[in-house]
């Protein structure tokens, strides 16, 4: 377990009902793990999941991607828009014990200066407990613009919780720690 405790591990959720009914590739899930193979410098396992759009199965997934597989960072990517199936905010923000705000409008901001339709995605984030979960948009693009806006801040996030200390290869995007 002590071993466990040092490596970072990733929740990696693909929300999709027709990705996760074979309908067509999940690129979003691989995009998401590529971000992480080219900014982190520090040691980290993934650990995936690809379900349909029901909110009690993310609500189950991210709470066992916390509180069983240990993951420390659980991002996912679908299900932010406002259609009527759209429902990962929602579930979020039922198994966070701290809602983190700052993150979505960031992400919405950023995606904002390439699509006018941004304004339409309900990103969130939170906490669970030592666990930070990251609500992404379905495109790969978009994916990785917001993970490059919002990563300065996930390792000191990460450290504030008592999660594993994070290193980022700073050609790739430079983590930010207060001094002192």
């Amino acid at each position: 377990m002590a071993e466990q405790a040092s490596l970072l591990r990733i929740g990696i959720v693909t929300i999709s009902d027709r990705a996760s009914q074979g309908i067509y590739e999940d690129k979003s899930g691989p995009a998401i793990e590529q971000f992480f193979r080219e900014a982190l410098s520090s040691p980290w396992q993934a650990v995936y999941r690809l379900i349909p759009d029901d909110q009690k199965l993310i609500e189950e997934t991210l709470r066992q991607l916390c509180d069983e597989e240990g993951c420390s960072l659980v991002v996912t990517t679908g299900g932010t828009g406002p259609a009527p199936r759209d429902v990962t905010p929602e579930a979020t923000e039922k198994v966070c014990h701290k809602l983190l705000p700052g993150f979505g409008e960031l992400m919405r901001q950023v995606s904002l200066r390439s699509v006018p339709t941004a304004i339409l995605s309900r990103q969130t984030a939170g906490i669970r407990g030592r666990s930070l979960i990251i609500n992404l948009p379905g495109k790969p693009a978009a994916i990785r613009e917001c993970l490059l806006a919002v990563m300065p801040a996930v390792p000191y996030c990460l450290d504030l919780i008592g999660a594993p200390f994070v290193t980022t290869h700073e050609n790739v995007v430079r983590a930010f720690r207060p001094k002192g």
